[in-house]
């Protein structure tokens, strides 16, 4: 895996828990 796709992988990541806290 190289670095960017762990970057790609970690703002997805981020922005999916981002929306989670926004609707729970």
């Amino acid at each position: 895996m190289s670095k960017k796709v762990a970057l790609v992988t970690g703002a997805g990541q981020g922005i999916g828990e981002a929306i989670a806290k926004r609707l729970a």
